[in-house]
C-alpha cells in the first residue's frame, strides 16, 4: 500500500503543474498585468508611474515565463510565473493584490466554511442513506414511487431556489433565524443553521436516487437471495448485509469530497455572507486578484487528489477482497 501512495504522490506532481499552467495562462489571456493595476488602482486618473509602481511593489513588472535580460538561472527564476506560481509547491502563497497575507487569510476564513460544511456532509449523507434504505425496504409500493417522484423533483430545482425560499420563508416571513451575517464563538449557531439545513435539503434529491439504486443493486444479487431462503428477515436482510455491501461505492462520493469540505461552498458562503474561503474564493475573482485566485486553485486540486487517494485507502478497508498493487 506504501508502494501505491507514493506513486500516486508522483502522479499528483504533473496534474498540479498543469493546473497551474492552466489558471496562470487563462488568468494572463484575460488581463495584463497593466489591466489589473489599473482596476486596483480605481481606473480613474491612473498614471502609468502608478501603475509601474503597482506592478513592481507585486512582482507584475517581471517577464511573464522567460526573463532574457536575466543571466543564468534567473532567466527562469526572475519571472512573474516562478515567484507567484512555482512557489505554490512549497506552500508560500505570499500576499494578495492588495497586501493581505493569504495563508492569514486562509487560517481565518477556514472555520466558518468548515463550521457548514462538515455538519451538511454529515447530516446530509445520514439523511439520504436512512431516505435511500425507505425506499428500497417499501420497493414496488406507492412509498417508493412518491418518494422517487420527489427525489426526481428535488433534483431538477435549482440550489439557488432553496437559499432563496429558505431566506424567504425562514428568515423574513417566520424570523427563526438571520438572513445573512456571521459571528464568533456560539453566536455563530444562528448564522449557520439555515445554510446547513440548505445544504441538506437540496442534497438529498440527488443523493438518496443514487443510493437507492445502489441499495436495490445489491439486493437483487446472489448473497441476498441465499439470506432470504435462510429465513432472515427483510429488516435484517437490509440492514445487517445489503447497507454493508452497499456502503462500498457509497464511500467513492463520500471520501473523496472530505478534503474538499475545507474550500467551503462558494454560492452558500456569498448569499449568506459568511466569510469562509468560498466567499473568499468568489470575492478574489470578482476583484481578479490573481494571487488569491492561483492559491486557491492549487489548493483546491491539492486536496482533491488527496480526496481520491483516501477513496482508494479506505476501499481496503470496507472490502478486504480489493488489495493496492
Amino acid at each position: 500500500m506504501l508502494t501505491y501512495i507514493v506513486r500516486r504522490v508522483l502522479y499528483a506532481i504533473p496534474i498540479l503543474i498543469g493546473v497551474n499552467l492552466l489558471t496562470f495562462t487563462l488568468f494572463f489571456v484575460v488581463n495584463t498585468p497593466d489591466d489589473m493595476a489599473r482596476m486596483h488602482l480605481g481606473g480613474k486618473r491612473v498614471t502609468p508611474e502608478m501603475v509601474q509602481r503597482w506592478k513592481a511593489e507585486r512582482g507584475y513588472d517581471k517577464p511573464l515565463i522567460f526573463n532574457v535580460q536575466a543571466a543564468g538561472v534567473e532567466k527562469l527564476t526572475d519571472t512573474i510565473f516562478y515567484k507567484n506560481s512555482v512557489r505554490l509547491f512549497a506552500f508560500q502563497f505570499g500576499s494578495s493584490d492588495d497586501g493581505r497575507d493569504i495563508v492569514q487569510d486562509i487560517k481565518q476564513r477556514m472555520l466558518p466554511s468548515l463550521a457548514i460544511a462538515v455538519p451538511a456532509f454529515v447530516f446530509g449523507l445520514m439523511v439520504n442513506i436512512s431516505f435511500a434504505l425507505l425506499l428500497a425496504f417499501f420497493r414496488a409500493t406507492y412509498v417508493d414511487t412518491v418518494g422517487t417522484v420527489l427525489c426526481v423533483a428535488m433534483m431538477s430545482i435549482s440550489g439557488l431556489f432553496y437559499i432563496i425560499a429558505g431566506q424567504f420563508l425562514l428568515s423574513k416571513l417566520l424570523r427563526l433565524v438571520p438572513i445573512s451575517g456571521y459571528d464568533t464563538g456560539w453566536e455563530a449557531l444562528k448564522f449557520i443553521l439555515l445554510p446547513i439545513a440548505i445544504g441538506v435539503v437540496s442534497g438529498i434529491g440527488s443523493g438518496a436516487r443514487w443510493y437507492r439504486t445502489l441499495f436495490l443493486e445489491e439486493m437483487g444479487k446472489d448473497y441476498v437471495r441465499t439470506a432470504r431462503a435462510k429465513g432472515l428477515s427483510e429488516y435484517l436482510v437490509l440492514f445487517r448485509h445489503v447497507l454493508k455491501n452497499g456502503m462500498i461505492p457509497i464511500l467513492t462520493g463520500a471520501v473523496v469530497v472530505i478534503p474538499l469540505l475545507f474550500m467551503g461552498a462558494l454560492i452558500t458562503e456569498s448569499f449568506f455572507g459568511i466569510p469562509g474561503l468560498g466567499s473568499y474564493t468568489i470575492d478574489a475573482i470578482n476583484s481578479q486578484d490573481f494571487a488569491i485566485v492561483r492559491a486557491m486553485v492549487f489548493l483546491g486540486s491539492l486536496l482533491y487528489i488527496l480526496g481520491l487517494v483516501m477513496t482508494d485507502i479506505s476501499y481496503t478497508l470496507v472490502d478486504p477482497r480489493i488489495r493496492l498493487q
